[in-house]
Order: C-alpha cells, then structure tokens, then sequence
C-alpha cells in the first residue's frame, strides 16, 4: 500500500480512550525521516496534555515494515554533522517522550522493525508483535554501529543480548524477542488487531491517575540502586493507598461491592 503524495506522515484516530497513531510512509517502509520524527514528537505533545487518552497505540502502514529506522536517504543527503547531530538529537528528544507520557503506550508490530524502528519498540512501554515480525539493529550491515538505538534496546534486553544484536546485524524472530524482553506479547497475524486493541483498552479502563503516576515511578526506579528503588517505591505506594482510588477500590474488593467507576487524573 503506498500514500498518496500529499498525505501526511503520521495518522492518529481515537477509539474511545484509545489513541493510535500511524506512521504512514509504507512506500518507504515508514523509514523515520526528519518530518516523521517531529509529526510523532508533536503528537505526543499534545498527548502529554489529553486528560481523555488513556493508552496509546502505535501501529504502521503496510505489510513490509513497521519501520526499518532512520531514513538512510536522507542521511545521505549531506555529510554535514550538525545537520546529522540534530536529526539524532530530534529522534532520541521523541524517545523519551514516550517514556515521559502519562499514558502507556504500545508498539504494534507487523513486520520488520530495524534500527531505530528497534528502538522505537524498545522504547514503548509494551509491544504486541505479530509470529511474523522480526527485530534487528542492523545499522552495522550498512557500516554503522546503531548507537542510539543500543540505548532502549539494551535497556530492554541486558548488555549480551543486545552486542549479539548490535554487533552481528542478524534478525530476531518475534518468539525470541518475547524471551528477551523485547516485546510483551506475540499473537498470530490474523488477531494482531484484536489482541492490540484488546491490550490497549484494557489498561485504558485502569485508574488513571494511578497508571501515570506508577509508569512514572516504575521507570524513574529502574535507574536506581536496589535499595534506593525500593525506598522510593515505598514512598510512592504509601501516598498512592491514600488517594481516593486505591481507598475506592480497596474498600469495594474487602467489602465485595461493585468495582468502583475511575476518575480522571
């Protein structure tokens, strides 16, 4: 499936509390160029400040790729290292915005997903990937160490797994990459839709409140010594039993009334 010339980029449509964004350059195998890294960039600006979205998904067009990485066309367009420095310093900018976003965010990945479109995986919170996908860092191929994407990918997977990958090139397959931490869940082709979907509204109809801040609590803790994490950890759960929620809830599972309906954050 190609799109038309003057499409854009990047598609989001909301189910509900849902949102989806695509990337939309299948005739391109949704390589990240520069526009694709800040049309994702702004929407998850805008998503930072939605108090109705409470997961995000993100999917790709087309059957080929999810993303095989940076657009290597692009790069080649100049040797210039500011111009390079800044397109790597936009892209890892809208890494992290994921990991900064209240809501959780999901890949959705139906085919390949190489070099910073491994990253783009390693740095949602969760992955669904289709049997069919595979995974890879393969810039080394090209003669160029994926530098950026060893960030997420080896915070994803430990230090070996991810030299196996960084240094060799070679593909993954979707079963190894559940083994690994790679992704979180590997269904068949035909339910990769459902299953997402499934997924993503499932945590949507979660306390809100209590998933933003706890995403934020897991991946600050993680950075963190053993007993520092668990000192903060304590911290954050000792105030998170007073809010009005975890009060709700607790009391409706102890005195078995109806789960409670979940305000806004």
């Amino acid at each position: 499936m190609t799109a038309a010339p003057n499409e854009p980029v990047l598609l989001r449509r909301d189910e509900g509390r849902v949102a989806i964004l695509t990337l939309n350059r299948p005739q391109a195998m949704n390589a990240l160029s520069g526009e694709l890294i800040d049309a994702l960039q702004a929407e998850f600006d805008r998503l930072a400040k939605d108090r109705e979205i409470r997961c995000v998904i993100i999917e790709a067009q087309g059957a080929r790729a999810f993303s095989t990485g940076h657009d290597l066309r692009e790069v080649a367009s100049t040797r210039d290292y500011a111009f390079h420095h800044a397109l790597l310093t936009r892209c890892s900018a809208m890494m992290i915005s994921i990991k900064r976003l209240p809501q959780p965010v999901v890949a959705k990945v139906q085919a390949i997903a190489t070099a910073a479109g491994c990253q783009l995986v390693a740095a949602c919170d969760l992955a669904v990937a289709s049997s069919d996908a595979t995974f890879a860092t393969s810039g080394i191929n090209n003669g160029l160490f994926c530098g950026t994407p060893s960030v997420s990918v080896g915070r994803n997977v430990g230090s070996k797994r991810a030299l196996d990958m960084l240094f060799t090139g070679q593909p993954i397959d979707a079963a190894t990459a559940l083994r690994d931490g790679l992704v979180s869940r590997v269904v068949p082709p035909a339910e990769l839709d459902r299953e997402t979907m499934a997924f993503a509204q499932h945590i949507a109809a979660q306390p809100p409140q209590q998933i933003a801040e706890g995403k934020a609590m897991f991946h600050k803790h993680m950075t963190m010594a053993l007993d520092q994490a668990y000192a903060y950890a304590t911290e954050f759960m000792a105030g998170a039993i007073q809010r009005e929620d975890a009060r709700s809830g607790i009391d409706a599972f102890v005195n078995k009334k109806p789960k409670p309906e979940w305000k806004g954050r």
